[in-house]
């Protein structure tokens, strides 16, 4: 909040000319899944329009991308939890009677390659196979921690958040967190999701239900997210993966990209980042305007201000005088003359009046505006800054 006071999460922009949706659905697309089924159910219709008018694959294939919005098809409930989404849904799975299924989450910043941890799940016989991200074994706490035996791949246990993670057998001080990126074998799957409906004491939850338990029937292998060799990627930017579950972190995400060596490369070509920008003109900096170490997208006009180590989404407008650092701007943002945006995520349609200051006072932020535990100050969809 309040960037999903109106809209899913993965419908959230990100990086000016995405969704955060668009980084898995790109990652599946270029590694070969493309029979995609998108579940969605809360404050969805952004994100449903946003899939049907950007992800459309070959039909002469049978490709497709499609959301799926909750339906009660077993009764008059929504869903209980991610894993009761997929089991309201196995009618779907039943029509397309698919060999393995991939589950991925819809609301991270990454680059994946689907296709060899596919290759990992068959060739090493599991039942499930749970993408794991190395970290720092004191960082490990706040995450799903993956106990792997001394092989270091069949996984041994799943832990939630325990004050002790595990280290790795070859790499004592860094532990496995689960990144909620799964592939089933589907008969596996079926059987357990089955299973999983009938017992009254689950949470019906992917993480928390459905991969414990395979792990204790010893069916579950770890995929070391740090093997996803991504066509043109670089050493910086290899295992980049950003939860941004909050608002500093999607702060903190944004400011990965504007470096002169980004910590995350959009510009990746070889592995591109599929999405459907708007119909604008080229941006366009006028009577002294100027952006350094900034991105800008299409139709932004830079008339007479200052930007800075900033994000401008599309249509932004940016006036004489008026100065705008650190910060990230969704489409259509109008910064009046001689405003002042410091440290400040602006939703859509915000309008910063001529002479208001964003990220100066931060007495004065906190009175008027949501402010992060960072000290980011973020405005909501089309509110106004005086």
């Amino acid at each position: 909040m309040p960037l999903t006071a109106d809209r899913a999460k993965p419908a959230v922009p990100f990086a000016g000319n995405f969704r955060l949706v668009d980084f898995v659905l790109s990652s599946l697309v270029n590694g070969g899944i493309t029979r995609i089924l998108v579940l969605t159910q809360y404050k969805s219709h952004s994100l449903d329009r946003h899939i049907t008018k950007t992800w459309r694959l070959s039909q002469l294939t049978g490709d497709y991308i499609t959301s799926v919005p909750a339906q009660q098809r077993l009764g008059p409930r929504w869903y209980a939890g991610s894993a009761d989404a997929i089991y309201q849904n196995l009618n779907l799975v039943y029509d397309e009677n698919p060999d393995y299924i991939a589950v991925f989450g819809a609301d991270n910043v990454y680059r994946m390659n689907p296709e060899l941890m596919l290759e990992q799940h068959i060739s090493g016989g599991a039942g499930a196979t749970v993408a794991g991200l190395r970290v720092p074994r004191h960082q490990a706490t706040e995450f799903g921690v993956i106990q792997t035996d001394e092989d270091g791949q069949s996984v041994a246990a799943f832990l939630e958040k325990p004050e002790d993670p595990p280290g790795l057998p070859d790499s004592p001080e860094e532990s496995y967190v689960s990144m909620g990126n799964y592939m089933f074998t589907a008969d596996v799957l079926i059987d357990v999701l089955n299973a999983d409906a009938e017992d009254a004491s689950s949470k019906h939850d992917m993480g928390g239900n459905i991969i414990p338990t395979l792990t204790e029937r010893g069916q579950t292998q770890v995929f070391d997210f740090t093997s996803s060799d991504v066509p043109g990627e670089t050493n910086r930017d290899k295992g980049y993966w950003r939860d941004v579950g909050t608002l500093d972190a999607y702060y903190e995400a944004h400011m990965d990209l504007i470096s002169a060596l980004p910590v995350f490369n959009l510009y990746n070509t070889s592995w591109p980042l599929y999405s459907s920008p708007p119909s604008l003109p080229p941006a366009k900096f006028v009577a002294g305007g100027s952006a350094t170490e900034s991105m800008v997208c299409e139709g932004v006009v830079v008339g007479g201000g200052t930007v800075v180590h900033s994000v401008l989404g599309p249509g932004v407008r940016v006036e004489e005088g008026a100065f705008v650092a650190d910060s990230v701007l969704l489409d259509n943002c109008v910064v009046g003359k001689g405003a002042v945006v410091r440290r400040a995520i602006l939703d859509k349609n915000v309008v910063v009046q001529d002479g208001a200051r964003l990220g100066v006072d931060p007495v004065s932020d906190r009175e008027r505006y949501s402010v992060s535990d960072g000290g980011i100050v973020v405005l909501g969809k089309g509110q106004r800054a005086l």
